[in-house]
């Protein structure tokens, strides 16, 4: 019997799997991305919900449309009702009732890093729904992909491919000799109102070779570069939320250096908690080591997150106890649980928070919504404890 020997697979079949593969992308980007069309926000608000995002009654927001402090609400020619407020002008009402939970100048901007060095742990994920919980409250948000992948660029309506120039938009222009001073060029706004993003794309990978060989020369361009671009911005925001790239490599290491704080997300499994118990061993020596070399950095808070929790697995319930046990003082409260609602929203490229209508009211969104509001409003108590011109305010609120 003849036995054909299988062939070599050489760099030509290599580009001709890339090629194919292009194409697949190219056609599953063509389904969320209609030409010529923008991403927008869609949801709106009814006139209670938008009483409770204000912090004012119902009736103090129809006495400023009224008295024309508010712009007249549009309404439904048939029945007359209101059909419901954007983000944009809730924002506008708490710019007239004076309700912005912004920061005082004298507070440092927040720059939470989402970072751990595994893939797949919902690095992204937390990073775009926390965005959005914020800007929802009214902050002023600004989200750092440093992940040459791009999901959370492609999360915000950004065809990596097509929309981002890597010598123009992202932070590759930054982190090259002889870069622009300040992060302003790569600066975006988006279609959610507060939130403004410096993109990436695949042209962000190279940086990790130019830091590497430029390390030997500069060391203290290198580890504290992408620092200083943060410095550059920060004070146009109340939060800077930092996406880095799933690897122990140069711009890992940089976003490291640039947080002043750190969210660690960690799936309740014996993989990824170990990668996890890993990855903060190796992020302290690496910090240890860089330290000796462009000083010491701390951070107002480290938070390990558990995520892609499932309630149903024995195995996720035990280790997610041994989590607790182990770091009693460094697990957030709150918990996000695996749900098949958020694969379904990123699909197509959404967040939970992007559905609205009818899908909305599902018992399945809301208790999506749930979990993702939980972990928004405790990484929200964290953020404003290190702000001082809030610590009144919580008080009050019976937190501090």
């Amino acid at each position: 019997m003849n036995v054909s020997v299988p062939s070599r697979i050489g760099l030509n079949d290599l580009n001709a799997l890339a090629t194919r593969s292009s194409t697949v992308i190219e056609r599953l980007r063509d389904r969320v991305y209609s030409p010529g069309s923008e991403k927008s926000l869609e949801i709106s608000f009814n006139v209670r919900s938008a009483a409770e995002m204000v912090g004012r009654s119902e009736k103090l927001i129809r006495d400023a449309e009224a008295d024309g402090r508010l712009p007249e609400p549009q309404k439904d020619p048939t029945t007359g009702r209101r059909t419901g407020y954007s983000l944009t002008q809730i924002n506008q009402m708490r710019d007239v009732f004076g309700t912005r939970p912004y920061r005082a100048d004298s507070d440092e901007a927040v720059v939470l890093a989402v970072q751990n060095f595994k893939g797949g742990v919902g690095k992204s994920t937390v990073v775009c729904h926390l965005a959005q919980f914020l800007a929802l409250k009214g902050y002023r948000v600004c989200v750092v992909d440093c992940d040459s992948q791009a999901s959370t660029t492609s999360m915000f309506g950004l065809n990596p491919d097509v929309d981002v120039e890597e010598d123009e938009d992202t932070l590759y222009p930054f982190f090259r000799h002889g870069g622009p001073p300040t992060l302003h060029y790569a600066l975006r706004a988006t279609y959610w109102p507060g939130i403004a993003m410096i993109p990436a794309n695949l042209g962000l990978y190279d940086a990790e070779y130019e830091f590497a060989a430029r390390m030997v020369r500069d060391q203290s361009f290198v580890l504290d570069r992408l620092r200083d671009g943060v410095n550059s911005i920060k004070d146009q925001f109340d939060v800077i939320l930092l996406d880095p790239p799933p690897a122990l490599g140069m711009i890992s290491l940089s976003v490291l250096r640039a947080a002043n704080a750190l969210m660690i997300p960690a799936p309740p499994n014996n993989i990824d908690f170990g990668s996890t118990a890993h990855f903060l061993k190796m992020m302290t020596a690496t910090l240890n080591e860089v330290a000796e070399l462009g000083g010491a950095r701390d951070y107002a808070f480290v938070k390990i997150l558990a995520t892609k929790m499932n309630d149903n697995k024995s195995a996720h319930i035990a280790i997610k106890r041994m989590m607790d046990a182990v770091f009693p003082q460094d697990m957030m409260q709150s918990i996000l649980k695996d749900s098949a609602e958020i694969d379904n929203a990123t699909a197509n490229l959404r967040t939970v928070y992007e559905i609205g209508g009818p899908a909305a009211r599902t018992e399945t969104h809301k208790r999506c919504r749930a979990y993702l509001d939980a972990v928004g409003r405790e990484a929200e108590i964290l953020i404003r404890k290190t702000w001082p011109s809030h610590h009144a305010d919580l008080r009050k609120e019976g937190i501090l």
